[in-house]
């Protein structure tokens, strides 16, 4: 459950374009008019957490004043900006050729190092030399506010806290199933001789299949919950998930039913039955999941075509 990556907040961004354009337009015209009455307008972050930075500038392009900061993180921006030349900006020269607000695409942000976009609104009525008024957003938080996940993106660092106290434990389980193979093994070998259990050996093949499987499932949530960003939004991240999680299951049984099946074969063969009924459930799982990723995919498919056809054409 790490944040969004720079390609999630890119594909959300154009998917809520319209959505997000009128958002900043209208907090552009809140801002203009709390600088008309003199007021600060670092309030607004409280009910807008994705803003970073505000300034104005002239008619030429040089800043007006410095920074105003939004976060206290933003400290040191706050006394710095003014006279800075921002006429070869793309948004001031696009700005130049409209009335109407502007905005850039996604980009770094030299200022905070984060995703963000920058809007530019002409002043109608300019205050000391400040013709124009120009936002920046954290971009990831702004696609967490409009789509209502603020909340849990916040405390998502205490789930991941859970989720990798829950792969310690598996990962020290994993181990303490290895120390009794090593053991076995060990065993197996000072104590060999040919009166011993043909079997034995596959007590020690059982282990380590419950080992592969423990370390699996233990790998798939540290990849799933903790180091990817999980968008829950998207039908496919939850199938991805249940497809790699079945996905361990089936090679656990797997192996059980082919560790079941040779042990019939040297003359135990009350195991015969039950390796036949592992392998049918290990089929039928396959088929489940067959069925579950096809149905799956294809209905996100059309509930992609369905917003498509929902969304405003420019």
């Amino acid at each position: 459950m790490a944040r969004m990556s720079y390609i999630s907040s890119v594909e959300r961004y154009h998917e809520y374009e319209q959505v997000i354009h009128s958002l900043l337009d209208s907090i552009l015209m809140s801002i203009e008019d709390g600088l008309n009455k003199n007021r600060d307008t670092r309030f607004l972050v409280k009910q807008y957490p994705f803003l970073e930075l505000q300034y104005c500038l002239n008619e030429s392009g040089l800043q007006q004043g410095n920074n105003v900061c939004f976060k206290r993180a933003y400290k040191k921006l706050a006394e710095q900006g003014n006279q800075q030349d921002l006429s070869e900006r793309p948004y001031f020269l696009q700005s130049k050729q409209t009335d109407s607000v502007c905005f850039t695409d996604p980009y770094i942000s030299i200022a905070t190092n984060h995703v963000c976009i920058s809007a530019i609104k002409e002043l109608k009525k300019p205050i000391n030399q400040q013709h124009y008024l120009v936002l920046d957003v954290c971009l990831t938080q702004l696609i967490e506010f409009v789509m209502g996940d603020s909340a849990r993106a916040g405390i998502s660092p205490y789930f991941k806290a859970g989720y990798g106290v829950i792969v310690a434990c598996l990962f020290t389980l994993v181990l303490f199933l290895l120390s009794i193979v090593f053991n076995d093994i060990y065993a197996l070998l000072t104590h060999f001789d040919s009166a011993s259990d043909p079997l034995e050996p596959f007590s020690i093949i059982i282990y380590i299949t419950l080992a592969l499987a423990v370390f699996d499932l233990g790998k798939t949530i540290l990849e799933e919950e903790i180091l990817m960003h999980k968008d829950i939004f998207r039908h496919s991240s939850t199938r991805r998930t249940i497809t790699r999680f079945i996905s361990t299951v089936l090679i656990a049984i797997s192996i059980e039913a082919l560790l079941t099946m040779f042990k019939a074969a040297l003359g135990q063969a009350e195991y015969l039955l039950p390796a036949i009924a592992m392998m049918l459930a290990v089929v039928g799982l396959l088929i489940a999941l067959a069925i579950y990723v096809y149905l799956g995919a294809k209905a996100e498919t059309l509930l992609m075509r369905a917003r498509s056809k929902l969304k405003p054409s420019k």
